[in-house]
C-alpha cells in the first residue's frame, strides 16, 4: 500500500537548528545512564511545574501510566463506580476497570464532545468515587460546574488531559485544576517523546503517595533524599518511569512548546475559515471553542451528516492521497465496556457524532498548499453530492 501524499500527522521533531533533540540525546549516551529520574526527566517536571502552576508533575512512560496511577491513587476498589464519557480512548475506562471498579459512561455535549456536566449528578450513586473529565480535542471540559459536583459531593474530579498540553480553562492549563491530571507525549500528539506521559498531583494529599507508586511501591525516592536509611515495599504500585532518553527528547520538544502550538493553531484556524460556507449551509459542522476556553490546536474535525456521507468522504481523501480517521468506537458499544462498564441515560449523541466525526491532517509544518488541497477535495465532494 502507497503512502499518503499528505498524512494524518506528523512529529514536530527539531533535527538540526531547529530543537535540541539529538543534542539531548547525545548528552545523555554520553553518561551512559540511561534509566530515569535523570537530569532531564528533572527539567521536564520542573518546566511543566512552572508553566502548568501545579505543585507536582511526575514523567511516566505513558499516559496510559499516568491514569492507572490515578486510579491507585484514587483507591478504587471492586463496586466503586467511576462516571466518565463513553467517547474518550481505552486507557480512560482500563485504568478504572483494571482496579476492579466499573466505568459508567454517559452522554457527551453536542457542541464540545466533552462528557455533559449536566448529566453528571444522576449518575452519582453511593458507589461513585471519581468524575473522568476528558478534554476532546485539546477543548476543555466545563471544569468549574465539575469541580463543584465533585466538591458537594465528596467526589475526585480526574482529568484526562492527554490531548490538552498547552490549551487553559479561565486562564488556568488543563491538567492543572482536578485533583489528578494525566498528560500525553505519544508521537501523535503535539509535544512529543514517542512514548511517554505525565501525572500532575495537584492535591498535596497525593504528592507523597504518587512518588511510591510510581517506584514500583517502594518509598525509593525518601531514600535517595536521605529521608530514611533503606527503602522497601511499602504500597502497591509498577514501574511507571520513562527512560531518560524519551525525557531528553520532551525536553527539547518542551522548549518550543509555544512555538508548535502556535504553528498547530495557525492550521487549525485556517481550516475553520475554509469550512464556514459548506457550515453555514449546514452540511458540515465544525469545532465549538467556548469563549473562556483556549484550545492547542491538537485536532480538527468535522462532522458530516451520515455515517454513509462520512465514509464516502474518508474514501474520496484516501483516492486523492490524504489521510484522514475518525475518532472513537464507543466504548459502551465496545466487547470489554459492556463487561467492564455501564451506562447511565442514553447515548445518542456520543453514537451520532462517532459515526460523523473526521479528523483531517494537522501538524506543525503542513503546508498552506496542503491545507488549500484538503480543503478543495472536501468542498468538490460536497459539490458533487
Amino acid at each position: 500500500m502507497s503512502k499518503p501524499s499528505i498524512p494524518y500527522h506528523q512529529p514536530a521533531l527539531g533535527i538540526g537548528h531547529e530543537g535540541n533533540e539529538l543534542v539531548y540525546l547525545q548528552e545523555v549516551l554520553k553518561t551512559r545512564q540511561m534509566m530515569g529520574d535523570g537530569p532531564f526527566t528533572k527539567r521536564c517536571h520542573q518546566w511543566l511545574e512552572s508553566h502548568l502552576q501545579t505543585p507536582k508533575a511526575l514523567l511516566t512512560h505513558s499516559c496510559t501510566a499516568a491514569l492507572e496511577m490515578s486510579a491507585l491513587l484514587a483507591d478504587l476498589r471492586p463496586g466503586d463506580e467511576v462516571i466518565m464519557p463513553s467517547f474518550t480512548f481505552v486507557s480512560t475506562a482500563n485504568a478504572v476497570a483494571l482496579r476492579g471498579a466499573t466505568p459508567v459512561f454517559i452522554d457527551i455535549r453536542p457542541d464540545t464532545l466533552n462528557l455533559d456536566e449536566n448529566l453528571v449528578e444522576a449518575a452519582i450513586n453511593p458507589r461513585t468515587k471519581a468524575i473522568f473529565a476528558v478534554h476532546y480535542a485539546g477543548i476543555s471540559c466545563e471544569l468549574d460546574a465539575l469541580m463543584d459536583i465533585a466538591e458537594r459531593r465528596k467526589l475526585l474530579l480526574l482529568e484526562d488531559a492527554a490531548q490538552g498540553l498547552m490549551a487553559e480553562y479561565k486562564g488556568r492549563a488543563l491538567g492543572s485544576i482536578g485533583h489528578l491530571g494525566s498528560l500525553s507525549f505519544h508521537e501523535t500528539k503535539n509535544i512529543v517523546s514517542g512514548e511517554g506521559g505525565a501525572l500532575l498531583v495537584n492535591s498535596a494529599h497525593f504528592h507523597d503517595r504518587a512518588e511510591i507508586i510510581r517506584e514500583k511501591g517502594t518509598n525509593r525516592r525518601q531514600f535517595l533524599r536521605g529521608q530514611i536509611d533503606k527503602y522497601t515495599w511499602v504500597d502497591l504500585g509498577s514501574s511507571y518511569l520513562p527512560s531518560e532518553l524519551n525525557a531528553a527528547v520532551l525536553m527539547a520538544q518542551l522548549e518550543r512548546a509555544r512555538e508548535i502550538t502556535s504553528a498547530r493553531v495557525e492550521v487549525w484556524n485556517q481550516y475553520y475559515a475554509a469550512f464556514a460556507d459548506l457550515d453555514a449551509q449546514g452540511r458540515v459542522k465544525r469545532p465549538t471553542v467556548p469563549k473562556h476556553c483556549v484550545h492547542n490546536g491538537h485536532i480538527f474535525y468535522l462532522l458530516a451528516g451520515t455515517l454513509e456521507e462520512r465514509t464516502a468522504l474518508l474514501a474520496q481523501l484516501k483516492a486523492a492521497g490524504i489521510a484522514s480517521v475518525f475518532h472513537y468506537i464507543p466504548l459502551h458499544s465496545a466487547p470489554a465496556g459492556r463487561k467492564y462498564g455501564r451506562t447511565a441515560g442514553t447515548l445518542a449523541h456520543t453514537d451520532s457524532c462517532s459515526e460523523r466525526l473526521l479528523r483531517l491532517p494537522l501538524w506543525a509544518g503542513i503546508t498552506a498548499g496542503d491545507v488549500a488541497r484538503i480543503v478543495e477535495v472536501i468542498y468538490d465532494f460536497y459539490r458533487r453530492r
